[in-house]
């Protein structure tokens, strides 16, 4: 029953000065050194947008194997999860799925450095059954479930319950039989879920800026990006009976902060890591704009 808590990455230029020393600046090849003398896992998104070739992933390695106990949970490419799985067969999308395990995942986790693998899907891929229902079956049929812990998120609200604030027990039980984890989030785009499908959990933090999340940022907003967002205390220990809940029904549950603008992400992080008894190094982050939208659902 471990909690393991970072950040949804770890190269951001706006974190110097808050989080990474100023004389860091320049010296980006160190920020991952920094980052994990405080935290021992990251959520690598960067997989996202383009599969890392072997060189990258050499380079993780190297870095990782430096870290004992650390762990790199990745993101499956926008070319599996919003294209290949939205309009082509679920075969095609697992060859490609399992092209990504061969490259990218089982050099991880040959040295023990790989965390979950985060299967988000497209906010297009909506529940029909049995279409995109059987596509997502036959897709966890055909990659390596068994050698690697993955997690789904859906984004189309279609694969909720009637009451909206579940999903649908249809697509449960399919991630249920491939101890495939239901991501939970908190975040805009979906409401918070409780249901545990897998002896392992994962819990993303995208931050609550539900004024800008579905449009273009205002030029004269203060905020950054969307994910410029800072949790309050309160609704951070809002949070503690929920992964308590998860704790005490897995062996672990990895929990990312994704609201990475101008270092908040971090800051939560260690908040929440203080509120599991977490032993960490101490950091003072400074982040002037204080303000928080929302409450917890």
């Amino acid at each position: 029953m471990a909690a393991l808590i970072g950040c949804s990455g770890w190269s951001y230029d706006d974190w110097v000065g808050r989080f990474y020393p100023t004389d860091l600046t320049n010296r980006k090849s160190e920020w991952f050194a920094y980052y994990s003398k405080y935290f021992s896992t990251v959520e690598i998104n960067s997989t996202f947008y383009r599969a890392p070739n072997e060189f990258v992933v050499k380079s993780w390695i190297e870095k990782g194997v430096q870290k004992p106990g650390f762990e790199f949970s990745v993101k499956l490419p926008q070319m599996i999860t919003h294209e290949s799985l939205l309009r082509d067969s679920p075969e095609k999308a697992a060859a490609l799925a399992s092209g990504f395990e061969n490259t990218c995942l089982r050099p991880l986790a040959e040295v023990n450095l790989l965390g979950g693998v985060l299967v988000q899907l497209s906010p297009y891929f909506r529940f029909e059954k049995p279409r995109n229902l059987g596509r997502l079956r036959s897709f966890f049929q055909l990659v390596d479930t068994e050698a690697h812990e993955y997690a789904v998120e859906f984004r189309h609200r279609s694969w909720l319950n009637e009451k909206g604030n579940e999903v649908t027990s249809d697509a449960l039980e399919v991630l249920q039989e491939f101890d495939v984890a239901n991501a939970i989030i908190d975040g805009p785009g979906f409401p918070i879920t409780r249901s545990q499908t897998s002896n392992h959990a994962y819990v993303r933090f995208h931050g609550r800026n539900y004024d800008i999340w579905f449009k273009d940022e205002d030029e004269d907003d203060y905020r950054i990006n969307r994910y410029d967002y800072l949790y309050s205390i309160d609704q951070l220990e809002a949070w503690k009976p929920r992964l308590d809940e998860l704790l005490s029904n897995c062996d672990k549950a990895r929990i990312y902060f994704n609201n990475h603008g101008r270092a908040k992400a971090a800051k939560n992080a260690f908040q929440m890591m203080d509120l599991f008894g977490i032993p960490h190094d101490h950091k003072d982050i400074d982040i002037q704009d204080q303000m928080t939208l929302g409450g917890f659902n």
